[in-house]
């Protein structure tokens, strides 16, 4: 079995990973912060409600709160009540948003294309293919 040798290297590659991501983002932006920017921007809605976010980031409701408050205060987000149904919250990217999302996806881009230019680009599709594979995902 490769289990230990699979585990010691996915170890590094997402060690590795999240540090590049956390020095290069900050102080502006952590990586869960463009996780949600990402989510926003995919969503072909000008804004969602809080609970829209939860499935895509696996966490909890209290956990979307606290981070869409660290948002805000960076200016990354707004939220504005609705004015029919004043209980529900509306959040939206800001201009700043938007310039942190796309600096933050080309921090990410950059780096990722670092690591795949290290292989060929036949070995760069094999590894996603196995990948997709193993996550469980459609490959």
């Amino acid at each position: 079995m490769h289990t230990e040798e699979f585990a010691r290297l996915l170890g590094k590659i997402v060690k590795d990973f999240q540090t590049h991501m956390e020095d290069n983002l900050a102080p502006s932006l952590t990586t869960s912060q463009l996780s949600v920017l990402e989510v926003m921007s995919q969503q072909e809605l000008q804004s969602l409600k809080p609970s829209d976010l939860i499935p895509f980031l696996s966490t909890t409701p209290a956990a979307v709160t606290m981070l869409l408050d660290r948002m805000e205060r960076g200016e990354l987000i707004r939220r504005d009540r609705d004015e029919t149904d004043r209980r529900i919250v509306w959040v939206s990217i800001t201009d700043k948003g938007k310039e942190e999302l796309e600096r933050g996806v080309s921090i990410r881009n950059t780096y990722l294309n670092g690591i795949l230019d290290r292989i060929s680009t036949h070995n760069q599709q094999l590894l996603i293919y196995l990948l997709g594979k193993i996550s469980g995902g459609k490959s």
